[in-house]
């Protein structure tokens, strides 16, 4: 059975701690792999790494970090197949879905490569009588990021890019569901010439992200996942004097007004909510129909979502794979059960789905509920999988009402033909990132990425100018020098007086 073991210090490095958790292949249900859980003085060796590796690292010319990025990014463009592959073996994503991931990933990568302008100071001159202030930014130290299973290239390449970009050493914890793309992510950084130690893999349980959470030599903590696990390394991590950004969970809507395209809105609720079988942050998993919209919208959304071709990710005909765990599928699974009793009208019920010959794979078919209730637990929860809730409102400030009520604000959308209703509701909804027509404003790379309430713990978003600013931090130097006139360094020129 293939082992994944830590990358520490430039090389891998098996574990040490006697512990292994299983890697599982979704469409298959089997074990594949074996992946090291790391001990606390494996996380501290890694730490260690980074914090030598600091002393060269954080010193080292732009163009040093940019020829490294440059070549990192090639590296990455050329083994875009092989990091997919990766992805669609251990967390179970049809395979356009984990090239897209990828892709996402290279975006960041790309703005690394364009640090120079990212990290330009500021300069005053004569404020003062020969007196001028320079603004500029250093890196933090050794910087640590704790990642999910959903995208184990795309948000890890989300973090260490810009972090290292910026003059940081890095100690990555990604999800131990779907270990080796991380580890596949280090070797190419260190095929494209990054020094030993400046980036780290370890992976691990709670006991592994706790020891990053309390080490003294972490001074700052990045982090993707859902709201409870977000709230609690926010608290911890802040509580050891470190920055923390902590992503957390969502239940973004889509409201869709009379004058929408139907047949967009249609499109865009089917694609939003069950991509990446719903395993995602971003995905729309509440659908607002104002007015008279609903039925309509509803028997459009179900004639889509019939029609979607589920199977293991490798296939190509797949269009939506497993989901990652046997537990996951039947918690989410149980949510579409108990509804009917909670309110809701089951329009298409997706439990008890199976592929032929893939008996044992953790496989879940499409459900959609109509006129969901508000205190519903499909509706309430976020259940992160193949799910979409139609809830139904009578007017646009009754729709913008239910949005706003709801504990998270990551992303939203409106469908509408209506300009000024458009502006009106990107001003109005309390979420981090607004779609116009467009299902997930997931943002490009030089805008950042984060929610509002419950859907962020910490100050910065990721990446972009946020992700620059929480891996430096601001100095302020304000000079004076006398004058050659007053009587300086004698350059052993002649006098002309």
């Amino acid at each position: 059975m293939k082992t994944v073991s830590h990358w520490i210090g430039g090389r891998s490095a098996e574990g040490a701690s006697g512990a292994y958790g299983p890697v599982t292949d979704p469409a298959t249900g089997e074990v594949t792999t074996r992946v090291a859980l790391a001990s606390p003085a494996e996380v501290d060796a890694a730490v260690a790494a980074a914090k030598d590796a600091f002393a060269g690292w954080g010193t080292s010319s732009l163009a040093q970090r940019t020829g490294v990025l440059f070549a990192y990014r090639a590296l990455l463009d050329a083994n875009r197949e092989q990091i997919a592959r990766l992805i669609t073996a251990e967390h179970g994503k049809v395979h356009a879905d984990a090239l897209g991931e990828v892709a996402r990933g290279l975006e960041i990568v790309e703005l690394a490569c364009g640090i120079t302008e990212k990290l330009k100071g500021e300069l005053s001159t004569q404020v003062s009588n020969r007196v001028d202030v320079a603004a500029i930014r250093q890196p933090l130290g050794v910087v640590a990021g704790i990642t999910p299973f959903n995208f184990p290239a795309m948000v890890p390449l989300w973090m260490f890019p810009l972090a290292i970009a910026c003059g940081n050493t890095f100690v990555l914890k990604p999800s131990e569901k779907d270990p080796s793309a991380a580890v596949l992510l280090a070797e190419l950084a260190a095929e494209a010439g990054l020094p030993d130690g400046v980036f780290n893999v370890v992976h691990g349980d709670k006991a592994a992200v706790d020891r990053l959470l309390e080490h003294p030599d972490v001074a700052a903590v990045s982090f993707v996942g859902s709201t409870p696990v977000a709230r609690y390394i926010h608290a911890t991590a802040s509580a050891h004097g470190k920055r923390v950004q902590a992503l957390g969970g969502a239940k973004n809507h889509m409201l869709v007004l009379p004058d929408a395209d139907l047949d967009a809105a249609a499109d865009a609720a089917v694609s939003a909510a069950y991509g990446s079988a719903g395993e995602r942050c971003m995905a729309v998993s509440a659908v607002v129909a104002v007015g008279d919209t609903g039925d309509e919208l509803v028997a459009r959304i179900r004639d889509r979502a019939e029609k979607v071709k589920i199977g293991p990710g490798d296939d190509p005909a797949s269009e939506m794979g497993p989901l990652i765990t046997a537990a996951h599928r039947d918690k989410v699974a149980s949510y579409v059960a108990g509804a009917a009793a909670q309110g809701a009208e089951v329009v298409l019920d997706g439990t008890g789905f199976t592929v032929e010959g893939h008996e044992n794979g953790h496989w879940i078919g499409l459900s959609l509920l109509d006129k969901v209730p508000v205190d519903a637990d499909a509706y309430r929860d976020e259940i992160f999988g193949p799910v979409l809730c139609v809830l139904r409102a009578g007017t646009y400030e009754e729709g913008v009402a239910l949005i706003n009520a709801s504990p998270w604000g990551n992303g939203t959308a409106v469908f509408t033909r209506d300009g000024g209703a458009a502006r009106r509701f990107q001003l109005e909804v309390q979420a981090g990132m607004v779609g116009v027509n467009v299902p997930i404003p997931v943002p490009v790379g030089y805008h950042s990425f984060g929610g509002w309430k419950d859907s962020l713990f910490g100050d910065h978003h990721i990446y972009g100018n946020d992700g620059v600013h929480f891996y430096t931090r601001g100095k302020v130097v304000t000079t004076r020098w006398p004058d050659p006139e007053d009587g300086g360094v004698d350059l052993g020129f002649p006098s002309h007086r």
